[in-house]
């Protein structure tokens, strides 16, 4: 779950902290109070876009910092998959500090991409706002929402049919490739027995061009290589290390405390001794073979002519060879080889159709029971004549996750035949439709954090106290984090924070506080009472809230 916000400098905050709290979240506040700033940098920090103007004025830079707590297990796994390292207490903090020329996001103050970023924050977060409702009006989301929902049985058909898939496209193309005419085929065999032949006559082996290389360069270099050496040999016979030893050797007779500087002097008598001895035999034994100097220069031209024409290392080549070799053989025994292709490609089809049949038969299935608990959903949330379902049509060709299109019906209105969602719902309608289908992955989904950003668009009355109830029924189960201007769903929560702002003349600042249990009533009256705020109205939050403690979220 997600413990703690910190925001620093961020466009009207100057500095807020939020620790969030176990179940239903609330965020209110007075409209240009800055409730959008606190979503907005929840969604910078998770890898979302992060404007250089968001940066406070008179700031260097701007700073967002959200903390959780990963207590699964499975997710403690995931998260060592992708080589995210977890202290003791389970905490994982992702950082993001945008600076005018550029932003740096960190986990555990590691820095991450903005990619693996979002890869690692899907596990812990989910943010519902007004983008995600209206790609409700893209049909494929609505298959991607019941494969989320029948997860168990539907990913395991999924992750077997992308494997074949693979594997069917893999043949295909190589038929593609096979469609020559037989001189096409002549001439790429005669051009594939040139390229062998001039590879095999070069005989390469893998490291063969290090080795040469450094005898190239030492042989190129022999002649300052010798001046050096001899150079270093005169200094180190000059250099009178036995004359020194001696002189400390008479000191520390009488002075036992130079023992140790005469031990240091024995030792580097020894190596200067060695040292001389070895270069000396490296010169004695060095010679100057110009046609071994010429031989390895034609090889290394060689070598390096055959990467310029194949490309890459030496290992890269050999590869290449094998694959030439390959092609040639499949160029030799064409009919055959296609024939034995043409089988695979038909036997690979062919199960890749039983499995993608499979595989829609299982959503047909939950399709089913998922419009059902949508559409229950649905009532509960003042659909009270709606019908909704899912409707399958099959892709012209497969793809690695079937040959499913779906897409959900909805009707409203009584007698009215069902339609397509994104033709039939509005906006406000289009939010209510996604509760519901979050409150029905609830029982399955495995993402502890659920923010609600503009849940309440476009509602009030029976329905508004009909979405809190369901916002209810989810924070049962998942921590819910929801900025609301309704009274109703405020009601409900189990914690509450007020965003607020205030000025001292020449700057305007956003605060952030946790609200007490009278706090919270004071807060539900403004939402009530609007200008002028009676006792009648503080009687009625009252209420309100003393109606929401009692609320069963198992029932809803």
């Amino acid at each position: 779950m997600l413990l703690e916000l910190r925001v620093k400098n961020l466009a009207l905050i100057e500095k807020a902290e939020v620790s969030f709290k176990d179940g239903l979240n609330i965020l209110t506040g007075e409209t240009g109070a800055g409730k959008s700033i606190i979503i907005g940098s929840v969604n910078m920090a998770l890898g979302g876009k992060a404007s250089r103007d968001m940066i406070r004025q008179g700031a260097d830079y701007a700073y967002v910092e959200l903390i959780f707590s990963v207590e699964e297990e499975e997710k403690q796994r995931l998260l060592k998959d992708m080589d995210v390292d977890l202290p003791e207490d389970n905490t994982l903090i992702i950082t993001k500090k945008i600076m005018p020329a550029r932003s740096v996001s960190k986990v555990n103050d590691e820095t991450v991409t903005a990619g693996k970023l979002k890869e690692i924050t899907s596990l812990l977060i989910d943010i519902h706002g007004q983008h995600e409702h209206q790609s409700l009006m893209n049909r494929s989301k609505h298959l991607q929402i019941l494969d989320d929902y029948a997860k168990s049985r539907t990913a395991p058909l999924k992750q077997e049919i992308a494997e074949v898939f693979a594997q069917y496209q893999k043949l295909s193309r190589k038929l593609s490739d096979m469609n020559l005419d037989q001189e096409g085929r002549l001439r790429e065999a005669d051009f594939c027995r040139y390229e062998i032949e001039e590879l095999e006559r070069a005989e390469l082996t893998e490291g063969e061009e290090e080795t040469l290389t450094a005898d190239y360069r030492r042989l190129k270099n022999s002649q300052k290589i010798m001046e050096q050496l001899a150079e270093a040999y005169d200094i180190l016979e000059n250099a009178r290390i036995d004359a020194a030893l001696k002189a400390v050797d008479t000191a520390a007779e009488y002075d036992p405390e130079l023992s140790g500087i005469r031990d240091q002097m024995y030792d580097a008598d020894a190596v200067i001794s060695d040292a001389s001895h070895d270069i000396r035999e490296y010169m004695d034994r060095f010679s100057f073979d110009e046609e071994e100097f010429v031989r390895i220069e034609e090889r290394l031209d060689l070598i390096h002519s055959l990467q310029s024409k194949y490309g890459g290392t030496t290992a890269d080549i050999l590869k290449k060879l094998e694959e030439k070799r390959r092609r040639l053989e499949e160029l030799d025994n064409y009919d055959l080889v296609k024939q034995e292709t043409e089988k695979k490609w038909k036997d690979c089809g062919d199960k890749l159709e039983g499995l993608c049949e499979k595989l829609s038969k299982a959503r047909k299935k939950e399709a089913g029971k998922l419009t059902e608990k949508i559409s229950q959903g649905l009532r509960d949330l003042n659909f009270l004549d709606v019908k909704f379902s899912m409707e399958f049509s099959r892709l012209p060709q497969y793809s690695g996750g079937g040959y499913d299109e779906a897409e959900f019906m909805i009707s409203t209105n009584p007698g009215m035949p069902v339609r397509p969602l994104g033709m039939v719902a509005s906006g406000g309608e289009l939010s209510r439709i996604m509760l519901a289908i979050k409150a029905v992955l609830a029982d399955t989904d495995d993402i502890p954090t659920l923010i609600f950003d503009e849940i309440d668009t476009g509602i009030s009355g029976r329905t508004a106290q009909k979405v809190s109830e369901k916002l209810a029924y989810i924070a049962g189960n998942h921590q819910v984090i929801c900025i609301t201007h309704l009274p109703q769903i405020a009601a409900m929560a189990d914690a509450h924070f007020e965003i607020a702002k205030k000025s001292d003349g020449e700057l305007t600042t956003t605060f952030i506080r946790e609200l007490d249990q009278e706090q919270m009533i004071g807060e539900l009256a403004r939402l009530l009472g609007g200008a002028r705020i009676t006792e009648a109205v503080y009687d009625n939050a009252r209420e309100m809230k003393r109606l929401a403690a009692n609320f069963s979220r198992k029932d809803s």
